[in-house]
């Protein structure tokens, strides 16, 4: 959407261990990333090094940057760029304007939302939705999408929601939390206890009987591909019991957006125990009291990422009709389908290009407002 364009904007993927800078233009990646210590208690520290970061980038820079834009924790006041307390930034209390800050040691508009949110911007403006709807007009399929669910896993349930080709913020912000949604296996919960780091570890613990709390993701993944001692069995259900319950929440919000579905994330890394489970859990039926049943999702889901299903949605036809009147033939969309995939650029670099496009749409917005 934006490669060929020539404005520059600084990012920022903002850790609780490691502030990553960098630049995007037209799309890329035009400065190496510059890693400094995030500073999480101590509000004028804070500032400091995120002046400091921001100042190497642009030194490094050919032109004059146009927008700063990054994702930054919740809770927050992202259009106004005021951050609330945030748990692991104890700097941050009582609101704290961090854009309007930026702005004015920069002197150029600043951008902040959440992660979740440029993920799924940069992959609808960037990413798996273009890569998708190529793909499609490469197999002469005259059908495209404009509708995009970005999810990412990790130390928690992260979402977004880009409609044609606007982010979903909501009234309150609140858009696309699917964190919050019901737990499909522990209704009193939230999704995001299964659906996280800290789901994958108790359910290792659990099913494995071991009491050590101290694995990582990372380490249950290599217990599972057998690279590491340990319960293989606990470590793949781990992550299936995760997809289960992220492919149920998912659902309900396919059932509104109707879109395709691109995740990212640490987590993803076992995308081959996980993704095969959201798209089951897809496919699986509902059915009603008189036993009449129904597909969970109305579209036919299709794992991207497996060369078979991969092949069968992208060999999609339409029917023709005939008026009875003209004679005219009608092109019948009467199949309804959708694909769940994997990032390709990873979260982090979508993250960084959904920043970028958030700035620039930003700024054609507030041109295009000006009397």
């Amino acid at each position: 959407m934006f490669e060929n364009d020539p404005r520059t904007v600084m990012t920022l993927d903002a850790g609780g261990t490691n502030m990553v800078f960098s630049a995007i233009q037209g799309d890329r990646q035009v400065v190496a990333p510059i890693r400094l210590d995030a500073v999480n208690d101590d509000l004028d520290h804070c500032i400091d090094m995120l002046k400091a970061g921001f100042e190497m980038v642009k030194s490094s820079l050919d032109t004059s940057p146009s927008a700063i834009s990054f994702a930054f924790p919740g809770p927050a006041d992202y259009p106004a760029g005021i951050i609330g307390d945030l748990p692991n930034f104890p700097a941050f209390r009582g609101g704290v304007p961090l854009g309007p800050i930026l702005e004015d040691l920069f002197h150029v508009p600043v951008f902040i939302e959440n992660d979740g949110k440029l993920f799924a911007l940069g992959e609808a403006t960037a990413g798996m939705l273009p890569r998708v709807n190529n793909a499609l007009e490469a197999a002469g399929v005259r059908r495209s999408f404009h509708n995009l669910i970005g999810i990412t896993l990790g130390t928690g349930f992260g979402a977004g929601v880009v409609v044609d080709g606007h982010l979903l913020a909501g009234d309150n912000g609140c858009g696309g939390e699917l964190w919050l949604s019901q737990n499909a296996k522990y209704p009193k919960l939230i999704a995001e206890e299964s659906v996280s780091k800290r789901g994958v570890i108790r359910v290792y613990c659990e099913r494995s009987g071991n009491s050590d709390t101290n694995f990582t993701p990372k380490d249950i993944f290599e217990i599972a591909e057998g690279k590491k001692a340990g319960d293989q069995a606990a470590a793949k259900a781990s992550f299936e019991e995760l997809g289960r319950v992220a492919g149920v929440s998912i659902a309900h919000a396919l059932d509104i957006i109707d879109g395709i579905v691109v995740i990212g994330g640490g987590i993803a890394g076992a995308s081959k125990y996980i993704l095969p489970v959201i798209c089951q859990v897809l496919k699986e039926n509902l059915g009603t009291i008189n036993g009449t049943q129904y597909r969970r999702v109305e579209m036919e889901v299709f794992n991207w990422e497996d060369n078979s299903e991969r092949s069968r949605f992208l060999n999609w036809s339409d029917r023709c009709v005939t008026s009875p009147v003209s004679g005219r033939g009608l092109a019948y969309h009467f199949a309804r389908r959708t694909v769940v995939a994997l990032s390709q650029a990873g979260a982090s670099l979508s993250i960084m290009k959904g920043a970028y496009s958030f700035a620039l749409l930003n700024l054609d917005k507030n041109h295009d407002d000006k009397p």
